[in-house]
Parts: C-alpha cells; structure tokens; sequence
C-alpha cells in the first residue's frame, strides 16, 4: 500500500508520494513511487504510482521509449514529443495497457488481480498545466476546478483536510502544506504508509523546478508540522464544549426532540419488535 496525492492549482502544481512497499507484515521495503519528467522550457510531467509494484514498474520503465502511432506515417508520439498533456496521457495509457496484455494472464494463474493506479500531471508549452488520474484499464480522468486533486493508494485519512482547504486559487505554499498535513494523517493512522517522503512544488508556465525534496523522519519542517498539527487538533478539540445530559446551563444542548425521528425504540422483552 501506498499514499499518493497530486493537486492543480491556478499557481501550479504539487505532488507528494510516500515510499512504503508491503508484502506482509515483516516484508517491509522502500520503494519510490514519484518519477519527474522535465525538459527546460518545453515540458514538466511528473509520474505518481499506486498498486502492484511489478506493474508500475514496468510502465513508468515501457512509458519512457513507449510510441502512439496515430495516423499511417505520422511521427509516433510519445510523451517527449506530445503536444498536450492528453495526448502525453495517452502514451501512458497504452504502457498500462501494453503491460496488461503481457502480464495479466499470467498474475491471474498466480491469483494476483492486475492492479495498479497512476496519477500524470505537468504543463506541455503552449498548453495549461493539466492533471490526470489512469486506472488499470489505461483509461483516466482529468482534474477540474471543483475537483483540483486527485488521490491514490490509502487515500481515506488525508482527504478531510484536502476537502477543508484546498480550492484552485489556494497559494502553492499553502497546498504543499495541506499535502504534508494530508500525509501526516495518514502516516498516523495507517503502517502501511511511510517514510521517506517525495515532494515536488511546479510553478505554472515554468517548465522546470528546484523544489524536489525527499524527506525523512530528520527533516525539520515535517517534525514541525506533525507535532504542530497534532497539538492544535487537539486545542480545537478541548475548545468545543462536552455534550450536556441533565440539566446544566448550555446554549447548545444535546438532548432535543427531533421534528423528523424518533429516539431509537430500546427492546425491553423477547416478545418486542423493532418495527
């Protein structure tokens, strides 16, 4: 298992992946699951992996040299040469599928489903940035103003936060932020996610950056924002008032007749029914 989170801004883009490989409980590994495309001012991509570690493997090693023949003697494309991050998607769809075709029959004989999620974003020149998520099947999606990031892997616990904070016009700082906050939650509640980190910040229209970071448990900032975040949900916690059962003074009591349902009907004998 695996926890990956992309996220499409008006400012640009953020990827943050973890590096947790599981095949049981004492078969722990470290594995990347972010890869960065980048040719100075043409095209920045960059690569985000969920699911089985064989096949992404493969993909992200067939989607480097991987050709889409479109029309009969037009050039192939490929993503070094797409002109739009759709059709560099494309590429990418048919390395899932390229990848599908050669080993799926044989994972199912072994009991193993083809499983694997991708997350594909970045800016082509002459286009805006764009954010893709690609299933098993090749097919993907793109991100939208309402809908500006996307998620792989065990994406439950980070995603409150994602939901309260991000929007399209949220600065980069702050989204990088609410990403290591995302990831901290989920690092918190689930062993199958951990360190070292991999983050990427792109500024739109850039096609290039320096703000590729890996961070580990020393890394300043991120004990910063676990301790942090922890100590303030609990303050924020502490602040909103315990229910009230009897008959103290509260402006926001408890125990109220609901106009819509009834109290749950408790059942007192055997010969009592619920309905």
């Amino acid at each position: 298992m695996t926890y990956c989170v992309a996220i499409k801004l008006n400012a640009g883009l953020v990827f943050l992946s973890d590096s947790r490989t599981n095949a049981g409980l004492d078969q722990i590994s470290t594995f990347r699951k972010m890869i960065v495309y980048e040719k100075p001012d043409d095209r920045f991509m960059v690569l985000l992996s969920a699911g089985n570690l064989s096949i992404s493997q493969s993909i992200r090693e067939i989607l480097q040299v991987e050709q889409l023949k479109d029309h009969e003697g037009g050039e192939p494309i490929t993503i070094w040469n797409a002109k739009s991050m759709f059709d560099a998607c494309r590429v990418l769809g048919s390395a899932v599928r390229r990848v599908y075709e050669r080993d799926a029959a044989s994972l199912r004989q072994s009991g193993v489903e083809f499983n694997v999620s991708m997350i594909f974003g970045g800016q082509i020149k002459g286009e805006g940035m764009r954010l893709f998520q690609v299933y098993s099947a090749g097919n993907f999606i793109e991100a939208t103003p309402e809908t500006p990031y996307f998620q792989i892997g065990e994406s439950k616990y980070g995603k409150p936060v994602l939901d309260r904070v991000i929007t399209p016009t949220t600065p980069l700082d702050e989204a990088a932020k609410c990403a290591l906050v995302s990831m901290d939650s989920t690092l918190k509640s689930n062993l199958s996610v951990g360190l070292p980190l991999d983050l990427v910040v792109y500024e739109a229209h850039q096609f290039k950056t320096e703000k590729v970071i890996c961070i580990d448990e020393n890394n300043p900032y991120f004990r910063m924002v676990h301790g942090s975040w922890g100590q303030k949900l609990r303050e924020v916690f502490d602040s909103i008032e315990d229910p009230m059962w009897g008959d103290g003074q509260t402006e926001v009591p408890l125990m109220v007749h609901s106009p819509r349902s009834k109290p749950l009907h408790k059942i007192a004998t055997p010969q009592e029914k619920l309905i």
